[in-house]
């Protein structure tokens, strides 16, 4: 065999051999990198779960942000904001200044039992 055909070899052995190593390394970074996104995926999936169980107790409508943040511990304001947000939340500031959080869907319900509590607001003679 020519040293021309040798040399050839060896470098089409070595192109294959770096490929094939360079393949192996992409894979397995890859399917790290997927196991870390699907793990922050699953975070704030729960984290939603959790917020859509609080918010959907009987016997509260609404919840004060204090209790979230406290029940929720990881996140920061902000960021759990945007999570109660997506959760389908809607915030609202009481008289006292404090933040509450309600369901969208629960709102009409809030806003019966408020009515039924409030003094005067029978329309009986409506």
């Amino acid at each position: 065999m020519s040293p021309e055909i040798t040399a050839g070899l060896f470098g089409l052995l070595g192109v294959l051999v770096g490929g094939l190593l360079s393949w192996w390394l992409q894979k397995d970074r890859a399917s790290t990198d997927l196991q870390i996104a699907l793990e922050s995926i699953k975070t704030e999936h729960m984290a939603e779960k959790t917020v859509q169980y609080y918010l959907s107790h009987k016997g509260y409508t609404d919840r004060s942000f204090d209790l979230l943040r406290k029940r929720l511990g990881g996140f920061d304001d902000d960021e759990l904001r945007r999570i109660l947000v997506r959760a389908g939340a809607v915030r609202y500031i009481r008289d006292d200044g404090s933040e509450w959080w309600q369901l969208l869907s629960r709102s009409a319900e809030a806003w019966d039992k408020s009515r039924a509590k409030a003094p005067g607001t029978d329309n009986d003679d409506l």
